[in-house]
């Protein structure tokens, strides 16, 4: 299956694009800078899922790959056209369930400009209009409050609490889940970030 990954989408001064190899020294630079921020919500193996150790090359040849058999597909986020964060998308589902799930994140000292919201909408036009998704959903902590404004201010509809739904930070943990129809957006998701007020 041939589906489009490999793409550059930009609002204003914010903008996403695949990830590629040549972002390594400012992924490791962001991830390191950024590791008492990002570290709360970060996902971890529990013990009983082994050790996974992988260069960043070796990272990136994995997501390509998995980009190529449509997937997933992984996005750096940028503002004026340097990386500052990521945006993945996982869990791509085909048949009659036409869905994938979203990740993000922002580095601490570009928080709060609208670049997350923004790009999230981006990567939601893509999956509703090029790969003719019809649902996408985000799993988010309850008290991880900068991730749920994000949700909110993009018309996300909360469906409830997951137990213990993910392994993160060393221990299974809660989290909301919300998800948006394509059916639900009139226009675009961008157009939702430029209507918000939040």
């Amino acid at each position: 299956m041939s589906i489009p990954w490999d793409v550059e989408l930009t609002h204003g001064r914010i903008g996403v694009r695949a990830l590629q190899r040549s972002d390594a020294p400012r992924w490791a630079e962001l991830r390191r800078a950024n590791g008492p921020w990002l570290g709360p919500w970060d996902a971890t193996l529990p013990p009983e899922g082994g050790q996974q150790s992988t260069s960043y090359r070796q990272m990136v040849s994995v997501l390509r790959r998995r980009a190529k058999r449509g997937e997933s597909m992984s996005f750096v986020s940028t503002w004026d056209g340097v990386m500052v964060g990521q945006v993945s998308v996982s869990a791509i589902a085909w048949g009659s369930a036409r869905s994938a799930s979203i990740g993000y994140w922002v580095a601490a000292d570009h928080a709060g400009r609208g670049i997350t919201p923004t790009a999230v909408a981006l990567v939601c036009d893509h999956l509703f209009t090029a790969l003719r998704l019809h649902r996408v959903d985000v799993a988010i902590r309850p008290e991880n409050h900068p991730s749920l404004a994000v949700v909110r201010r993009l018309g996300f509809t909360d469906v409830g609490l997951a137990p213990r739904y993910l392994h993160i930070a060393g221990q299974w943990a809660d989290h909301r889940l919300f998800q948006l129809l394509s059916d639900d957006v009139r226009g675009s998701v961008v157009d939702r970030v430029s209507s918000s007020h939040a």
